[in-house]
């Protein structure tokens, strides 16, 4: 990977050709310093195309886009805010945001690529935002697609084939929503109620939040029911393993350290709950979302490097 030279290869463990493309910094990423609309085309009318990303952890503005965007990452984890639902993109999933949600952006250690779409690209589709497995077809295409970027000064057949085709894919692909998001509320004592829940993980209870907002314990249940549609018990524990999946994407922290930090008494509890939400162990899902250790990369990093001199 350079960046100095502005442009980084596809993570090598991925098993896919490798494609070389433009990297984007958080000095040239337009969401980065703007809130409101952001115009990702640059003033183009190419109908569809990618952005990359591999910088430095960010929180963007609160912004929206007259495109339809699949977030793919490679590495580190996405969080995207909108104003009913907190999402929690892990590595080696997909985020969609339709055109003109407004939505707030937090990368942590990504690496990600961006495909935008017009919205009569992608018919008749809701304005909710979704997180989707990515199956290894669009992987690959997220991947190809790479080399047209969104901002490029105009178009071709060829990319235009390909984005319909991926387009067409992708409305197929909208059905089948994987539940890594949490509700979030415009009552500011609801809101308050989950401000409290996650800064306090590792050992808050319900009495704990209670005493926090000035509520009843009766009170609480029943508010936070009526405003999210789901039990604060219920909603604690998927917060506890929203934030497992992220801290297991992050090199370091042992599982049992991870279990421990969020809240659960035993590794062992801590298994068995992550297995039922996410359907794999823990350890399982930390081996699929991270990197291969450094000398693992760069023999893959060599090998590609051998590949692209001799093609």
């Amino acid at each position: 990977m350079s960046l100095g030279g502005g442009w980084f290869l596809i993570p090598h463990w991925y098993t896919g050709p490798v494609v070389t493309v433009s990297a984007r910094s958080a000095n040239n990423l337009p969401l980065a310093a703007k809130e409101g609309f952001v115009d990702m085309r640059g003033g183009t009318r190419v109908r569809a195309g990618t952005w990359p990303y591999d910088g430095p952890d960010l929180v963007t503005g609160w912004h929206s886009h007259d495109l339809h965007q699949i977030e793919y990452a490679f590495t580190g984890v996405v969080e995207v805010e909108a104003a009913t639902a907190h999402h929690l993109l892990p590595p080696q999933q997909a985020a969609w945001i339709p055109a003109g949600l407004t939505h707030r952006t937090t990368l942590k250690g990504v690496r990600s690529m961006s495909v935008f779409f017009e919205p009569d690209m992608v018919p008749a589709v809701d304005g909710r935002a979704r997180i989707l497995a990515a199956e290894p077809v669009i992987r690959e295409m997220i991947l190809y697609g790479g080399r047209w970027p969104i901002d490029r000064p105009s178009s071709d057949p060829t990319a235009d084939a390909f984005f319909e085709a991926l387009a067409r894919i992708a409305y197929e692909w909208l059905d089948r929503e994987t539940p890594l998001s949490l509700p979030t509320s415009t009552d500011p004592d609801v809101a308050a109620v989950m401000t409290y829940t996650h800064a306090h993980l590792e050992g808050v209870g319900v009495s704990d939040v209670a005493g926090a907002v000035g509520w009843s314990e009766r009170t609480l249940r029943r508010r936070f029911l009526e405003a999210t549609g789901m039990t604060w018990r219920s909603y604690l524990l998927e917060s506890r393993l929203m934030r497992a999946m992220a801290l297991l994407a992050e090199p370091g922290p042992s599982v049992l350290d991870v279990a421990i930090v969020v809240g659960f008494e035993s590794g062992s509890a801590f298994s068995r709950a992550f297995g039922r939400y996410c359907g794999e162990t823990p350890s399982a899902y930390r081996n699929r979302v991270t990197p291969p250790p450094p000398e693992l990369e760069r023999a893959h990093r060599a090998t590609a490097d051998e590949e692209s001199v001799s093609a």
